[in-house]
């Protein structure tokens, strides 16, 4: 399954609670269903999404949305946390082929239908997956996560049977095969474009076809402004629409009138969806959501400031209305160290960087005890494949001789290093790229910058607007800067985050880290299906990920979420965000 990037908190800006398509509060009454007062949530997000068409998009908020809009083969449970299938009437059959190649058939619900009222078929999977791979397409970081898929077999007699071939063994096939969002190829390729192309062509040779007018008309097509977020442009078969957006406001989804999965809901809970609207709700700044939060405005919160949460677990008033949970969340933060900056090339630099940094002081003053360290990419939950390393320590004096051994040196007396580099004399002055408004990244960024001064580096702290900062990263345009990873639970491949091949521009290796030791291993990790050679695999990478420090590992926080009490049916959950809003009830006496 796909790694997210937990997508930051944008600027700070004003913002105005009584925005037209969603409100919450007490003075307004939520109804059972009926059209004057229909049943909605309004879920608070950080930021915008990205966009709205799931072949192009990794960004972590329009995931949780899109989930809501289109539907693959099979997704992961909220609750069991295992896949189930939803598209598919049941899990694959899996065979194994005479050239060490993998098969996997499935069979898609004979219920599933799309909005015209047409059913969904393998033809609609196997335009997905030519889309996909459509050489002009700009999706490297899609096409990655999906790169061992190398055909797809339909059935004239059963147009609902289809076999995804893979020409060599992934430890994901199951997942990967099955866990990517259908789209309907009627209404995302009305001029029939990509018919006349086959997905192993397109998988094997795209580049030979980049330059054909249907390819390029295609890609247009799809980076165009109205396949990101216009209403008429945007279709699945899932229970919801696209109703409303507005920028930096919120995004309103609305549920279909006619949703095929209603009739299965009580056999596959997965497919219930009971409000009638769910509401986005972007509130760029953490005080003014909790604010909203504490008055009605919202219904549910999650990553709320760990200052704050505590504050709210202490407040009579606000517990009478809403419950907490602290679910412990699959991800990890870090710092990450762009190997590419001259500054930075050295592992010895960075291993002091690592060195400056007091995890255990961020752990306890910045997130008030809920969190707990995190010592590389692969989280303990993965036993076999987790590698216990010790993390770095906080220790100046270790970095400053580690800052000596690398030939840095302070040679002017101006209290800042400065080493030759490529023949000329470079001081250590660095920045540090942050997005405007999260106060939590901010304060990590102060405590470096203020550790880095004591060793002889001038840091400069840069906050971003959440689209411009995004937008860096994915150019590699950073120095230093804060993020984070989420993970899901069926396992996750690192390809797209540690490989070179990730190293570039629109790439999810951010950091320009590069090592062929880890590529291999990455590499040979993918296809070994015995559990434990694949772990022996992983642990050595992590070995080598730890020896070269292009990140600096920080924490996996607990979750902190807010649920109002007038819903049932909110349990949350470990994966992201720790709730499924499409799931709640209205609790009795409620409506």
């Amino acid at each position: 399954m796909k790694f997210r990037l937990l997508v930051p908190a944008a600027a700070l800006i004003i913002l105005v609670f009584q925005t037209s398509g969603c409100s919450s509060g007490p003075e307004k009454k939520q109804g059972s269903g009926d059209a004057k007062h229909p049943f909605q949530v309004v879920q608070w997000e950080l930021s915008d999404p990205e966009m709205l068409n799931p072949l192009i998009t990794t960004d972590a908020t329009a995931d949780l949305v899109l989930k809501q809009m289109f539907q693959a083969l099979l997704e992961i449970d909220y609750k069991t946390l295992q896949l189930t299938p939803v598209l598919a009437e049941g899990r694959p059959v899996v065979e194994k082929t005479s050239k060490g190649g993998v098969n996997l058939t499935f069979r898609i619900r004979d219920e599933a239908k799309w909005d015209d009222g047409s059913p969904v078929t393998a033809k609609d999977v196997e335009f997905t997956l030519k889309a996909v791979f459509n050489p002009q397409v700009n999706n490297p970081a899609v096409k990655e996560t999906m790169d061992f898929i190398s055909d797809i077999q339909l059935y004239p007699q059963d147009p609902k049977k289809l076999t995804i071939m893979c020409d060599t063994a992934y430890f994901l096939l199951e997942a990967g095969c099955g866990g990517f969002q259908i789209m309907p190829e009627y209404f995302y390729d009305p001029k029939g474009l990509m018919k006349k192309y086959t997905v192993r062509e397109l998988m094997k040779s795209g580049a030979k076809y980049a330059k054909d007018a249907a390819i390029q008309e295609f890609a247009a097509d799809m980076s165009s402004e109205k396949r990101l977020r216009d209403k008429n442009f945007i279709s699945g078969s899932g229970p919801y629409k696209l109703d409303s957006w507005t920028t930096q406001k919120q995004v309103v989804l609305k549920k279909k009138e006619t949703f095929w999965g209603d009739a299965l809901a009580e056999k596959v809970p997965y497919l219930g969806a009971f409000p009638d609207k769910i509401c986005y709700r972007t509130i760029n700044d953490m005080t003014s959501a909790v604010t909203a939060l504490k008055s009605g405005d919202l219904d549910v919160m999650y990553s709320i400031k760990p200052k704050d949460f505590v504050a709210l677990t202490q407040n009579e008033a606000f517990k009478a209305k809403f419950n907490t949970y602290t679910p412990p969340q699959l991800a990890y933060y870090f710092i990450g160290m762009n190997c590419k900056s001259k500054l930075l090339r050295s592992k010895l630099t960075r291993q002091a960087l690592t060195c400056l940094t007091d995890v255990d002081k961020i752990i306890q003053t910045v997130y008030y005890g809920l969190a707990t360290r995190a010592n590389g990419p692969v989280p303990p939950s993965e036993k076999k494949n987790y590698n216990p390393l010790p993390p770095y320590p906080f220790d100046p004096s270790k970095a400053k001789a580690l800052l000596a051994e690398d030939g840095w040196k302070d040679t002017d007396g101006d209290g800042i290093l400065d080493k030759v580099i490529d023949g000329e004399r470079c001081p250590f002055k660095i920045t540090f790229t942050i997005n405007a408004g999260n106060d939590i990244r901010k304060a990590i960024g102060l405590l470096f910058m203020e550790e880095a001064r004591k060793a002889g580096i001038e840091v400069t702290l840069v906050e971003q607007e959440l689209n411009t900062y995004f937008s860096n990263l994915k150019k590699h345009h950073v120095e230093l800067f804060i993020s984070a990873w989420l993970s899901t639970p069926t396992g996750n491949d690192l390809k797209q985050i540690w490989h070179s091949e990730a190293a570039v521009s629109g790439g999810n290796n951010f950091a320009n880290f590069t090592n062929p030791t880890c590529d291999s291993l990455l590499d040979a990790a993918r296809v070994e299906m015995d559990e434990d050679k694949r772990g022996a695999l992983m642990r050595k990478m992590q070995e080598v990920v730890h020896e070269e420090a292009p990140f600096i590992f920080l924490l996996s926080p607990t979750e902190r979420i807010a649920i109002s009490k007038k819903f049932t049916n909110a349990e949350p959950s470990v994966m992201r965000p720790g709730v499924n809003p499409a799931a709640f009830k209205l609790a009795a006496g409620k409506e």
